[in-house]
């Protein structure tokens, strides 16, 4: 909903890329800002936001690929 892509990448891509991106998030991005990552299971609001930053980076370079363009 954030990148508006699931009419061109459907519902199934995005769910992937989606936990792909939030995984990857919290293993790159939490050691960078010290927020203990929803990998590790700890859940907080900082772990929430990070992994949903790398949710969305990884869409965009998914849909940079698919179709050229970043939204």
């Amino acid at each position: 909903m954030i990148m508006r892509t699931d009419a061109q990448q459907g519902v199934i891509l995005n769910v992937v890329v989606g936990i792909v991106g939030a995984a990857l998030g919290g293993w790159l991005i939490s050691p960078l800002v010290g927020v203990p990552s929803i990998n590790q299971d700890s859940f907080s609001i900082g772990a929430m936001l990070v992994s949903l930053g790398g949710a969305i980076v990884l869409l965009a370079i998914v849909n940079l690929f698919r179709r050229g363009s970043v939204r």
